[in-house]
């Protein structure tokens, strides 16, 4: 698990922001750190009230990225005027603040609560649907805590999400370390299963189904494309974290699939559905990452084109067999990290860009943003951020429908209509 160190500045939205921030940290076995010279990644949630404020974030983020390994900079002026940072030269990247939690991890399977009970969060539902993986990766700590996967049964989780729906919940997002291969443990994968029987609960809600690694996926494709295809309360979007564009480098992470095996799955999903979002990780500077490896990474996210993707640099995990390998140099991984994530932008920013102009039925209005303003979701979860709220009379929990107007990188701007 990572080391962390967090900074807080400007109003008490804020505030609560950091404090979401360290709970689902928390929640995923991290742990806090007295200064960012002891963190793996130090967090800067920043304001941007006046010129001098801003002047002070630059440079507060320059100091924070020479005392530490990975720098996540989220907040007013990372959402307003998220270029200022790279323009200066800062190495950091740059994120909605619930966006930070997930790009903290080094690749790790995030966990679950210790009882692994479901948590209603606003009108967010959380439901870990299981605990444990079937993978035994080489930088993964998380494997230690949590073990083999161990699934309740499908009718059990079904009564959890019920519950969520019967509380409130308008969005229910499926958790667990690996949900691709829920069932496993006995036998068979059952996780379309699941999701069928979830979206049968009377209701109107929404469902998005949490990370689930390639291998456990590929062998359940058709049937899961088909019950997202067939189930409008699921959201057209798959979490499947990729990690290397290079088989010689899964290999030595001991990832169980191939980059054939998630082509497959993407291929599988872009035949099935019109209009979803594939989500996918990288993990740059692997000890045995060569150049050559590195651009393999590229060519992948370039042939893909995930909508949402985390890059985070390796860094090593106490008691795990990559710790024993010898690192890359921290200007190697820094700049990888650099050309990889601005690949990234340059295919996210794209892809929202693209929606500027159309029209988004029975979008999800799920929580409160920063300001007098709303973040949604779409069919494909897709963000799309409804500025002066107020001015429309939509709250959290309401269904509406959206002219898409601008973006900003990794998210739309939209009006009702």
């Amino acid at each position: 698990m990572a080391r962390y160190h967090i900074e807080t500045y400007g109003c008490t939205s804020n505030r609560g922001e950091s404090r979401q921030i360290e709970r689902r940290l928390r929640d995923a076995g991290h742990h806090r750190v007295d200064g960012p010279e002891a963190a793996d990644v130090a967090i800067l949630n920043t304001c941007t009230v006046v010129e001098k404020t801003e002047d002070n974030m630059l440079r507060r983020a320059e100091e924070l990225e020479g005392e530490t390994a990975d720098l996540f900079v989220t907040g007013c002026m990372a959402l307003a005027q998220g270029e200022a940072f790279a323009e200066a030269g800062v190495d950091a990247e740059v994120l909605h603040w619930d966006e930070v939690p997930e790009a903290v991890t080094n690749g790790e399977c995030p966990t679950t609560t210790p009882d692994t009970e479901p948590v209603l969060d606003g009108v967010v539902g959380i439901l870990p649907i299981a605990r444990g993986c079937m993978s035994d990766c080489s930088y993964c700590i998380t494997k230690h805590a949590t073990g083999k996967i161990d699934s309740p049964p499908i009718e059990a989780n079904v009564e959890k999400a019920r519950a969520l729906v019967h509380a409130g919940a308008k969005e229910i997002r499926i958790t667990g370390q690996d949900t691709g291969v829920y069932g496993w443990d006995d036998g068979e994968r059952k996780l379309h299963e699941l999701l069928e029987r979830i979206c049968a609960i009377d209701g109107d809600f929404r469902v998005r189904v949490g990370m689930a690694n390639p291998k456990g996926v590929h062998g359940i494709r058709e049937e899961l494309a088909s019950v997202f295809a067939d189930n409008e309360e699921l959201y057209d979007f798959l979490h499947a974290p990729v990690q290397s564009g290079s088989d010689d480098v899964l290999g030595d992470m001991r990832r169980q699939h191939q980059v054939e095996e998630y082509l497959e799955v993407v291929e599988t999903f872009d035949d099935t559905l019109e209009y979803w979002t594939l989500s996918t990780d990288f993990i740059v500077g692997f000890p045995t990452e060569t150049d050559a490896d590195h651009r393999q990474s590229l060519a992948l996210l370039r042939e893909t084109r995930p909508e949402k993707i985390n890059v985070t640099r390796f860094s090593k995990r106490p008691g795990t067999d990559a710790a024993e390998l010898k690192g890359l140099g921290g200007t190697v991984k820094k700049e990888r990290s650099r050309e990889l994530s601005e690949l990234k932008m340059e295919v996210v920013g794209a892809a929202y860009e693209g929606m500027v102009g159309d029209v988004r039925e029975d979008v999800l209005v799920v929580q409160e943003g920063t300001g007098d303003s709303v973040k949604c979701r779409d069919s494909a979860y897709r963000s799309i951020i409804v500025q002066n709220a107020s001015d429309y009379g939509i709250e959290p929990g309401e269904f509406v429908d959206l002219e898409v107007t601008g973006h900003n990188t990794v998210y739309a701007f939209g009006e009702p209509i």
